[in-house]
Order: structure tokens, then sequence, then C-alpha cells
């Protein structure tokens, strides 16, 4: 991908946007593939050992909300918790995207987008506070995120429709990025080709 040179000259760190991105070994995209669409099985039957994965942001999440408590702020130390459990996975895609690295940036693309299920869960979950919540520290005094979040902005009763939005763009990102890699997959391998009969 070209970029202007205008762009480039101003922000010199895009440069390595502009390098082509390191080729997919066929067995590899079978792989990943694979284990995507295992993994979206059992994100559709809400059940199965891939989704354990989401264990893993638990931590993120809570470590969000004490990063962003440092900027004093009650709203953005509350919503802190999401945007760490979003930034993390975006943040590395990025990382692998300038490193060139197709199945790294598919992997964390993916999961970004995945992490707007159990969000979408627990905004659903706002009104009626049913969910059990983990937090660090005083567990006397506990907020629901996104009841407090909804609450600010006065659509705590959309809270199931808001959710529904989520989680239907979670899916479509997820199956987007599994498209993408497909995709850039076979356009390496043409590119590969035209190559060596050159």
């Amino acid at each position: 991908m070209r970029l202007p040179d205008a762009l480039t000259e101003r922000f010199p760190f895009l440069e390595p946007l502009e390098d082509d991105w390191n080729p997919v070994a066929r067995w590899s995209l079978i792989v990943w593939l694979v284990f995507y669409l295992l993994f979206l099985y059992q994100a559709y039957r809400h059940q199965g050992p891939l989704l354990m994965i989401d264990v893993v942001f638990v931590p993120i999440h809570e470590g969000g909300h004490l990063f962003f408590r440092w900027f004093g702020s009650q709203w953005l130390y509350i919503a802190g918790g999401t945007l760490m459990q979003l930034f993390v996975p975006f943040a590395l895609a990025v990382y692998f995207a300038f490193k060139r690295h197709v199945t790294g940036t598919a992997f964390c693309i993916f999961f970004f987008f995945e992490q707007f299920l159990p969000i979408a869960t627990y905004m659903a979950d706002a009104r009626a506070q049913q969910l059990p919540l983990v937090t660090i520290g005083d567990s006397d005094y506990i907020i629901h995120d996104w009841f407090y979040l909804f609450s600010s902005f006065h659509v705590v009763n959309h809270d199931t429709q808001i959710a529904a939005v989520v989680r239907a763009l979670g899916w479509l990102g997820m199956i987007g990025t599994i498209l993408w890699l497909l995709w850039r997959s076979r356009s390496a391998w043409s590119a590969s080709n035209k190559a060596s009969e050159a």
C-alpha cells in the first residue's frame, strides 16, 4: 500500500505500513481458519474451552479501573475497565500491523471484536444487575459499570437494545477479520505466483 508522500514525510513512523505484508503459509492459514471457526461455534453456543480466553481479560479490565483512577474522574475510572479491555488487543493489533504480520494482526483484531460479546452481556445487565461482579479493593462498595455509565447518559432503559447492537458489531467484526485474513493471505499468494512467473 502506497501512502501519500506528504503523510509519510510528516509522520515518518508510518513508513512501515508501505511494506508488503509477510506471507502466510497455506497450512498456517488452514490451522487459523479452523481455530477461528471453532471459536465462533463455541461462542455461538456460549460454551467451550476456547471461551476461557475471556478470563485473561478480567485482570486487564480491572487494571483499567486502577489505571484510569489516576486521572481523578469518577466517570473515566468506571469506563476505564472497558477502555483498557479494548485498548490492549487493539494496540497489539497496531503493533503487528506495523510489523506486517498478518496472523498476529488478525488474532488481535479478532479478540478486540470478541470482547464486544462479554461487554454486551455486562451492558444488558445494567438494570437487572444479576451478574456476579469482580472488584479490586473494598468489596462492600461495588459499582455496576454500565448502570453508572448508561445512567450518566440517561439511556439505562435502553441497556438491552444497546447491548444487542454491540453484540452484533462484535460478531460482524470477528467474521470480517476472518474474511480479511483469507483475502490478505490469498493476495500474497497471487503476488508471489506472479513474481515467480516473471
